[in-house]
């Protein structure tokens, strides 16, 4: 599961296993895990995390959303 951005305490990753699947990011926090659709930006899966840091989550991912992108658009080409 390549990490490809850590911002406070919130790591942003994929797993290489999940099939066809829309674009997406999955966040690990100190207290759970979530997982984003990118097209739309939305919440897909929620485990353990907050629905305020959720929102914190979610406004990183709009900033940082064409990073997300080309990252995991790169992690389907291998």
């Amino acid at each position: 599961m390549p990490t490809v951005l850590r911002i406070s305490s919130f790591r942003f990753h994929f797993y290489s296993d999940e099939g066809n699947e829309p674009p997406h990011i999955h966040v690990a926090t100190p207290d759970g895990e979530c997982k984003f659709w990118l097209e739309p930006v939305r919440l897909a899966r929620n485990k353990g995390v907050s629905p305020h840091v959720i929102r914190k989550i979610e406004k990183l991912i709009f900033e940082h959303y064409d990073y997300l992108k080309e990252k995991y658009n790169e992690s389907r080409n291998y």
